[in-house]
């Protein structure tokens, strides 16, 4: 079913308003009123939930050829605007009085998005706008504290997602010219009869601009030096939002534009997977700067969540796993850098004797960290679950053990991280009281969407 109406796209108009009211007012309120820009910003996001629950509830359909309103976006936009709602809540009490305080808002929701579109791009065109709104607004998002750290951070990050982003435009040529369209439907259709190695090419090429999207490897680098040395409700932002819209475009584009067995996807994309979540694991192990621990945590995630984009295709249980898995890990990345927000430290010693100074903080971190291990009853422990059970039923049995086993050895560095919770403290806590809210909802949260699976994975 195809529309044109643009009140389909209600959510995304939402978020486009707000962002555009809020520059607006930015330009003339004085400095010390410029948080009624964040109050724009998140009626805007809450807004946007708002008619993205009723929009998930109606039937599929495509909006202007290009956009594709099903599960796989009513799950990308429900994500990202809440996560990005949170964020907005750990970067208030950090950029207030700011003078650009305004444009920091307006940046964190064009990036959001871009990455929503992203998820919903059913065109390879779309595809690359979507792509480049939700990567320029991070890049003055990751240099925005003009330090030393802030600045190299972003260089890097932008340098990266230049190189690979003409990489992506070069294959999503190539496709274009071999498979005589740009829509994924006839995409499908045209890549079915085309040379298999001219096809395998442009495949390689656009999937360079999406793992790094995703912060996987071979694009994962900039994925530690961005999350250490931007500031810290960016670094969350970054290590969440984009990730889920491109984890959404990359199942989209493997389950509709490509046909079965197209340039051996399922090989490719299982041993991606394989050597991001082994290799992030490896390198987490020695991190004492939880903000780097943190960083290279999410790159052994994205590990998993290319598991389901693997099967995509293969079984039925891809497309649930991989939208509950998505889920899960945005909530609970999300919660762990609010505590690292809100306790104010980087390093693990700083941690000691969290859980008595400050146990509902304390607490939350324990989730959100058993969480990444999919520790029931939290919500990645469903999402792994769902992801095993993809892994097997598609035939690849290999890669869902070298999942288990690289689950089983994350338990080290995050235990490296739990433990000194239980020391004696230091001295007195005192957490960043908006900060500690977002990391004891996401917590809880995470708590309910593991609980409540059955109900949520029925409807």
């Amino acid at each position: 079913m195809t529309s044109e109406n643009p009140a389909d796209l209600a959510p995304e108009l939402c978020v486009l308003i707000a962002a555009v009211l809020g520059l607006v007012n930015g330009l003339f309120l004085p400095r010390e009123r410029q948080w009624r820009v964040a109050v724009v910003c998140a009626a805007g996001l809450v807004a946007g939930l708002a008619v993205a629950g009723v929009a998930a509830t109606r039937a599929d359909l495509t909006v202007f050829d290009s956009l594709a309103l099903d599960p796989i976006t009513h799950v990308t936009r429900i994500t990202v605007l809440g996560a990005t709602l949170g964020v907005l809540v750990l970067a208030a009490g950090r950029v207030r009085d700011h003078p650009r305080e305004s444009e920091h808002y307006v940046l964190i929701l064009l990036a959001a998005l871009g990455a929503i579109v992203l998820g919903a791009a059913s065109d390879l065109l779309v595809l690359v706008a979507a792509y480049l709104l939700a990567s320029i607004p991070a890049y003055a998002l990751a240099g925005f504290a003009k330090d030393a750290p802030g600045t190299e951070a972003a260089l890097k990050y932008y340098l990266m997602s230049a190189l690979l982003g003409v990489f992506m435009l070069a294959g999503v040529t190539l496709l274009f010219g071999v498979g005589r369209g740009t829509d994924y439907p006839v995409l499908r259709a045209g890549l079915s009869g085309a040379p298999p190695a001219a096809v395998a090419v442009g495949v390689v090429a656009l999937l360079a601009g999406l793992l790094f999207k995703a912060g996987a490897v071979p694009g994962h680098f900039w994925v530690p030096d961005v999350t250490e040395g931007a500031p810290p409700a960016i670094a969350a932002f970054v290590t969440t939002v984009p990730k889920i819209g491109a984890f959404a475009a990359l199942y989209r584009f493997a389950a509709e534009a490509l046909p079965p067995g197209a340039a051996g996807w399922a090989a490719l994309v299982a041993v991606v997977a394989a050597v991001t979540m082994t290799l992030g694991n490896l390198a987490a192990f020695g991190q004492d700067n939880v903000r780097r621990l943190l960083a290279y945590s999410t790159v052994s995630q994205a590990g998993y969540l290319l598991v389901p984009v693997t099967m995509a295709g293969r079984t039925g249980l891809a497309e649930p796993a991989l939208l509950y898995y998505v889920a899960a890990y945005a909530v609970t990345n999300l919660g762990a850098f609010a505590v690292v927000l809100a306790h104010g430290r980087d390093d693990l010693a700083g941690y000691a004797g969290l859980m008595r100074g400050s146990p509902l903080l304390g607490l939350s971190l324990v989730v959100c960290l058993l969480g990444f291990v999919g520790t029931p009853p939290t919500a990645v422990f469903v999402g792994k679950v769902l992801m095993f059970g993809a892994a097997l039923d598609g035939g690849y049995g290999w890669l869902a053990v070298v999942a288990a086993v690289n689950s089983v050895a994350s338990v080290f560095y995050y235990l490296r991280w739990i433990v000194p919770l239980f020391r004696r403290p230091d001295g007195p806590s005192r957490p960043a009281a908006g900060a500690r809210a977002v990391a004891v909802a996401a917590a809880l949260f995470s708590l309910a969407l593991g609980i409540g699976s059955g109900l949520a994975l029925t409807t």
